[in-house]
């Protein structure tokens, strides 16, 4: 493998949940909005992943849906921040 693309993978592989979980606590710490900026930082792992998944294994309904849910953590940016 790529030494590149192994270390992008380690990188994707601790972004994830580091992110996801950060997420979380900002929005039970009622930071909603910095949450969504969080959780959008998170989202060219999760499609980096899902991708591969797909590629993989056919997981088309994990990309399908993490794309989905990049488009409604944009648009919640833009309630939040634009609004």
């Amino acid at each position: 493998m790529d030494k590149n693309k192994s270390l992008f993978n380690t990188i994707t592989q601790v972004a994830i949940p580091v992110l996801t979980v950060g997420t979380q606590i900002a929005i039970a710490l009622k930071y909603p909005q910095w949450g969504l900026v969080i959780n959008l930082i998170s989202q060219p792992f999760w499609i980096y992943s899902s991708w591969k998944a797909y590629k993989k294994a056919g997981q088309v309904g994990l990309l399908v849906t993490t794309i989905m849910v990049t488009v409604v953590i944009i648009l919640g940016i833009i309630n939040y921040f634009f609004r």
